[in-house]
């Protein structure tokens, strides 16, 4: 059972990442840019003539790693899922660079027994050289084995605001990327190794048809398909993105993105959906951004 005092507490050594454009242009590979050679637009993430940072990047810095697993906490770690991915940016990443990334535990809130418990750890990014703020990224793990933790101390936080769900009207902008058959294969090399991604065994053992792309993986690709329609590929106008995920994507499969704008225009509201099956892998998401949409 989850101690809470010991993970609300949980010091976590700050994280030195050093990356290369090699790096970028690798991560954004994973994500499905350069499908189209002759896409001006995405290439500029995959060519070193003019490189840009795909702002999701940032996810891969300072990771706190399997920390869950620990005994210390009490977690059931093999039925945490990732349940949302916040993003806020506030400098546009050079094409390589060294970052430090700071961890801590925000909130641990107990849902209940045989409810489960939400977890939330907020990273920050620095720039080594200059101590700037790059980005601030909050992990909202679900805890699916979890709930109950409350009843012996009664120590449990307020849950973590609600992300909205999208408008009802049909979407302004859609937008349909196809993810490489090997896309969890090249994802893995970003850092996150586990087989589930890549062993046929592992991921039928856990309930899957196949390996199951990354959730950060679908991410990347919902950063790239906002740039593509509505940013005119300008990372530097996003501020802040948002997402719940609610199911997993199979590598090949096609995604399908809705996009609305909201009135004020520096506010987009974003849904995935995998049409072949029927299912929606990403809702509820939030994108801020700058200067309005294009």
């Amino acid at each position: 059972m989850i101690h809470y005092d010991i993970v609300k507490n949980w010091q976590f050594d700050d994280v030195r990442y050093v990356y290369t454009d090699r790096d970028v242009m690798l991560y954004a590979l994973a994500a499905g840019l350069g499908a189209d050679p002759l896409d001006r637009g995405s290439l500029d993430f995959v060519y070193e003539k003019s490189l840009k940072v795909l702002p999701s990047f940032v996810t891969l810095a300072g990771a706190p790693g399997l920390w869950w697993r620990d005994a210390r906490t009490g977690a059931d770690a093999l039925r945490i899922v990732h349940g949302e991915q916040h993003l806020q940016f506030f400098r546009s990443m050079a094409p390589s660079g060294v970052l430090i990334a700071k961890n801590r535990v925000e909130s641990l809130t107990d849902k209940g027994e045989g409810r489960g418990a939400i977890g939330v750890v907020v990273r920050e990014v620095f720039d080594e050289p200059t101590g700037e703020l790059i980005a601030r990224s909050t992990n909202v793990s679900v805890l699916r084995g979890d709930g109950g933790f409350s009843t012996k101390d009664g120590k449990s936080d307020a849950p973590p605001p609600s992300l909205p769900g999208v408008p009802s009207r049909d979407p302004d902008a859609t937008v349909d990327l196809v993810s490489r058959h090997g896309s969890a294969l090249l994802y893995r090399l970003t850092g996150d190794l586990n087989p589930i991604h890549a062993d046929p065994a592992v991921a039928r053992a856990a309930g899957f048809a196949g390996p199951i792309m990354h959730g950060l993986c679908t991410y990347a690709m919902a950063c790239h398909a906002v740039l593509r329609a509505e940013l005119a590929y300008d990372p530097s106008r996003l501020a802040a993105m948002a997402v719940r995920f609610t199911a997993p994507v199979y590598p090949g499969e096609s995604i399908h993105f809705e996009i609305w704008r909201e009135p004020e225009a520096v506010r987009l509201r974003l849904r995935a959906k995998v049409l072949a099956r029927n299912v929606t892998v990403l809702d509820n998401g939030v994108i801020e951004i700058h200067g309005g949409s294009t």
